[in-house]
This record gives structure tokens, sequence and C-alpha cells, in this order.
């Protein structure tokens, strides 16, 4: 069985950090969200990894390598452009070939991992078998529609008005079958190849397409809100440790992480939280839910249920929370100016103006 992870895609509700970063590699708790998935994958006893990777191609592959770190060996697969989940499926089909396997978005996180999902799959083997979870607001995502039996009988893609609230979560199972009907579908009117539609597809010729509504913990890290609720996560699970410099005059309270070569100096930092290394913490307070990723400075400064990138500095500035700072960010206080009132006032006008 091999494993295909999508990598692509502009990231666009994560600007501006994506025009400059992938949005795969943006950190959760100071690891980037795409190295979860991997490291479910080979929890998961699969080996042989596909990375369809676009435009961030050369940021992917530098971070991932051959994927040797992860237990895995990785092969990049370029897509010209992000033209739908089913297109994915189209240009790795040579690399694929007869084996099943496993589609994993990279930009999603599943507490848990898919091991016991991919254990079901092979005990079974159905044509296909999908992840359902419900949502809020299924209309932002796949969404699929179930019989009396539990069984996927339609299944549609951002619909206007969803038939159930049950949206597909990120990770997909597959025989080769799914080859046939990526093969036959045509593009949505979004210019799109959907898995929803190869999907529904299977469904249609009678092919065995199984699902598991799953009740864990699921994001797609896809917008700033649901990437610090994933850090929030992630952190609750941390297990202190401060392998860096806490000077006497510094308090630590709770799941706090300090890495090697970190120093926290007359400071106040309540976890969860992971300070990287390389980081100073000076004169500051760092609270719950923060991660700050390595060599950035916090002085005479609070930080809350935020993420800091690396190389980045946050000099004197007050309070900040619920934030996604990006690399080599500066945040330093606005120069102050004279209080003054400038005015174009018309003829025979009356201003009042407090002292």
């Amino acid at each position: 069985m091999k494993a295909l992870v999508l990598s692509g895609g502009a990231g666009t509700r994560l600007r501006p950090i994506t025009h400059t970063s992938a949005k795969q590699l943006v950190p959760v708790a100071n690891k980037a969200v795409l190295f979860y998935g991997l490291e479910s994958i080979a929890a998961a006893g699969i080996t042989e990894v596909g990375v369809v990777v676009g435009d961030t191609a050369a940021e992917i592959e530098e971070a991932v390598g051959d994927g040797s770190k992860f237990g895995l060996a990785v092969t990049y697969l370029p897509q010209e452009r992000p033209l739908g989940l089913a297109h994915a499926v189209l240009i790795a089909r040579e690399w694929l070939g007869d084996d099943d396997f496993v589609m994993y978005l990279g930009d999603n996180f599943i507490v848990g991992g898919i091991s016991a999902l991919v254990d079901e799959f092979r005990a079974h083997r159905p044509d296909a078998q999908i992840l359902l979870t419900q949502v809020a607001d299924p209309r932002a995502f796949g969404v699929a529609e179930l019989d009396a039996s539990g069984q996927v009988v339609g299944l549609e893609e951002k619909p206007e008005h969803p038939k159930s609230d049950l949206a597909l979560v990120g990770v997909y199972l597959f025989t080769p079958l799914i080859h046939e009907a990526v093969r036959a579908i045509r593009p949505s009117w979004r210019g799109e190849l959907e898995i929803t539609h190869a999907l529904q597809y299977l469904i249609d010729v009678r092919a065995d397409v199984r699902c598991t509504v799953i009740e864990g913990y699921w994001k797609d890290t896809g917008n700033v809100v649901d990437m610090l609720e994933v850090n929030r996560t992630v952190l609750e699970s941390l297990e202190p440790r401060l392998d860096g410099e806490v000077d006497e005059a510094s308090q630590t309270i709770g799941r706090v992480v300090v890495e090697e070569g970190a120093r926290v100096v007359n400071s106040r930092v309540v976890g969860p939280v992971v300070i990287g290394a390389g980081t100073v913490v000076e004169d500051s307070y760092v609270g719950p839910f923060t991660s700050v990723a390595e060599n950035c400075r916090i002085v005479d400064s609070e930080l809350e249920f935020s993420i800091v990138l690396r190389d980045s500095s946050i000099l004197g500035v007050g309070r900040i929370e619920n934030s996604l700072i990006g690399r080599h960010v500066e945040v330093t206080p606005a120069p102050g100016v004279p209080n003054a009132h400038r005015l174009v006032l018309g003829d025979h006008s009356k201003v009042q103006i407090h002292p």
C-alpha cells in the first residue's frame, strides 16, 4: 500500500503567511503540519509516499528531503496547477501503479493518526473508504448523504444547500478502481476534477464505497482560526521540559517546554507553551497555548494563544493574543506623535474640540 500526500495549493486563506511559505509547513507546536501527517502514515506501516507539489515544491522538498527522517521513501510528483484532488490522482497514476493507496491532504490534522483506518481498509478492502465528521457549516466542504443504514448514497462538493452535516475529512483510501473514476469525470464549475465526483461515479456503478464517521479531533488548517485551534490541541498534550536556561527571576507554570539554547529572563511563562531553540524571552509574559519558534526575541511584551514563526521579534508592544506572526517579522511600538488636530473648515463653521 502506498500514500499520496497532497502538498500543492496556494493557501489563500492563510495569506499573507502563504505568500512566502507553503501552507503545509506552517508550524503547529513548532512542527510543520505536514510532518504530523507523514508521521501518521509511517505509523500505519506505509513506507512509499508520493508527495504532490506545486509552486512551493522547492520549499516542501527542502523540508521533507527523501523522507528518511520519517522512515519513508518519498517521490515528488509535480502538479502544474491545483486542478482538484481527483486531478492529483490522475497525474500520480504511473507512480501509484496497481497498488492500493491512502490519499492524505497535507494541511489536515487528525488526532490519533490513521493506523486504525488503514487496518480496517486492509481487512475488508472496499473499493473506497472515506472519513466523515460532523461540522457546523458543511457548505465549505465535500458533503456526504447517507441512507438509513449508514451507506453513502450521494456526495456533493461545497453545496449551497447541504443534504447533511457530514463533511469529508481529508483522508481517503482507494483500490485501483479509482483510476477508472477519475478518467470518467469532467471538471466542475470550479474548473477542477473533484474527488467527490469520482466517488459519486463509484457509487453510481455500484462499487463498494464505505464510510467511517469519526468523533475524534480533525481540522483543516487552512485558516488562521483553525491553525490556532490545532496549536492549542497539540499543546494540551505537551510534556514539560526545560532544556534551555530559565533564570531565578523567572517563573514557569504548567506544561512548558524551553528548548536547548533558549533563554527565559525575568519573565513568567504559563503553559502549555513551547519556546524554540535560540529564542530569548526577557521581561515578558508568555501565556497558554502559545508556540514561539526558534531564534525569536520576546522583550517587554505579553503574548498568549498565538503562533510566532522563526527569526521574529516582538519588542515592547504590550499584549498580543490570537495571532499568527510569520518569519523574520519585527513588531515594535509605533513612534509617539504630539496630540494635534488637523482641520479644513468651510466659511462660517463652528467646531467644538475637547482639550
